[in-house]
């Protein structure tokens, strides 16, 4: 925790999470690609108590994008391996904590089993009201607004407004992106949260999400304290 108190500090409301670098920390260590992903759990955890220390009332993180389908099948399995025990061996760790999982992405090529796991953390978490943990998975920014815009269109929707197209994507009860977080050096935003993240703090670092941990938390929070967000204002 920083040494200001929390009422001193401005606490982001939604952070996102481009948890980057499982696999090359894993390759770096000599190990197969797919051990980089369960560490990576971990830290998801690490962070997520981290976040609660501020009361950040959103954690968007990208699991599993719209073009991660052309990984080898292996990693894809194990990737999805993963999101199962964390809303199923993990559970009881969000439900202690107030957590409630939400999911943003396709739904139709996700395997039934998945689907199945992730409805029902969702319904025995629709309750929690510390934080809100969205979990993108078969998500990618330009499918949400496309599919926002073909609902509209749908609803012989004319003359469409921001408020329109805000109001039709999958996660607007969620509201903006407030800062972005990027691991493993890379500087992109990949397609993630594109809308919502219109005035997002961008925070790209060079450790590999495997090795995140809270403390790092206290690094971002550090760095959007240091921002002066204008909102294209003076």
């Amino acid at each position: 925790m920083l040494k200001k108190n929390k009422q001193e500090l401005k606490i982001p409301n939604h952070i996102g999470f481009i948890m980057d670098g499982n696999g090359r920390w894993a390759t770096k260590k000599g190990l197969p690609r797919t051990i980089g992903y369960k560490h990576g759990v971990e830290a998801l955890k690490r962070t997520v108590e981290g976040c609660l220390k501020y009361d950040i009332k959103v954690i968007s993180i990208f699991a599993f994008s719209t073009e991660n389908w052309g990984r080898p099948q292996e990693e894809i399995d194990e990737i999805f391996k993963l999101i199962r025990n964390l809303v199923t061996t993990d559970l009881q760790f969000f439900l202690e904590r107030d957590i409630r999982l939400v999911h943003m992405g396709n739904r139709d090529k996700v395997p039934d089993d998945i689907l199945k796991a992730v409805d029902e953390a969702i319904e025995k978490t629709k309750k929690c009201k510390k934080c809100i943990l969205n979990i993108g998975f078969d998500y990618g920014g330009r499918d949400e607004i496309v599919r926002a815009y073909n609902k509209l269109i749908s609803d012989k929707k004319t003359n469409v407004t921001e408020k329109d197209v805000n109001d039709a994507l999958q996660t607007a009860y969620l509201g903006d992106l407030d800062i972005l977080v990027r691991t493993s050096g890379e500087q992109r935003v990949s397609n993630f949260m594109l809308w919502q993240m219109a005035y997002s703090e961008i925070y790209f670092t060079k450790i590999y999400w495997p090795d995140f941990k809270a403390k790092n938390v206290d690094e971002i929070i550090k760095f959007y304290n240091s921002r002066n967000r204008r909102f294209g204002k003076i």
